[in-house]
């Protein structure tokens, strides 16, 4: 376990260094959220409707933008087989680069998030929900794109391959996240939609290290 930590803490002083890639991400997730009231109108009302959904969609699509090298540039530097030859087990090294990923990438947009649903004139009495849908929902966004990063290693066009993989598996995610604001909003327990927010994050927890392994096994072999 000391070599997944030792990969954590090397991955995320990499982030530090490269900090434009996750200035990259918060650009992104801000301004293509403030295209939304040019495009559907700039009316409170209509806007605060749909806050939840916008929000939501943008941090998935930012969310992408990172995927494409979380693993293509262990296999272009040869770091993938030393990954593979690694004494630790390759399933705890994968989730160590996905917690590196969430923490460099889905934390920084989690802090912003509130600024651009004010933007969004979402209702402040929802911020704390949407905060813990974030906080509930992106690990599974991490874990499922760290399995899209996996299955694209030395794939061409590996950014589509990325969200064809991604995207649809991030609808239950979607919906519940969602869901879960709009029943703050509507004066309802949100908690039967955050316990499914932390469910999809344990299974994907449970699952998606082995299928990155596997994808990257296949992908040396």
């Amino acid at each position: 376990m000391s070599a997944a930590f030792a990969l954590l803490r090397r991955d995320l002083s990499l982030g530090l260094r490269n900090v434009g890639e996750t200035l990259t991400v918060l650009a992104f997730f801000v301004i293509a959220a403030t295209l939304f009231p040019f495009g559907i109108g700039p009316e409170p009302q209509i806007l605060a409707r749909v806050a939840t959904g916008i929000v939501w969609v943008v941090a998935l699509l930012a969310s992408l933008l990172p995927l494409e090298r979380l693993f293509q540039a262990e296999a272009d530097e040869g770091g993938l087989d030393q990954l593979l030859l690694a004494p630790a087990p390759l399933e705890a090294l994968v989730l160590a680069k996905c917690a590196a990923l969430w923490l460099g990438s889905a934390v920084p947009l989690i802090a912003v998030s509130p600024i651009v649903a004010a933007m969004l004139q979402l209702p402040s009495e929802a911020f704390g929900t949407l905060l813990a849908s974030l906080l509930l929902g992106t690990p599974s966004l991490a874990l499922l794109g760290g399995i899209g990063a996996a299955l694209a290693v030395g794939a061409r066009k590996g950014s589509a391959l990325l969200a064809l993989i991604v995207l649809p598996l991030a609808i239950p995610v979607l919906i519940f996240a969602v869901a879960a604001v709009e029943a703050q909003i509507a004066g309802l327990s949100v908690r039967p939609h955050l316990f499914l927010l932390a469910g999809f994050a344990v299974f994907w927890l449970t699952v998606a290290p082995f299928a990155m392994a596997a994808a990257l096994r296949q992908a040396a072999s």
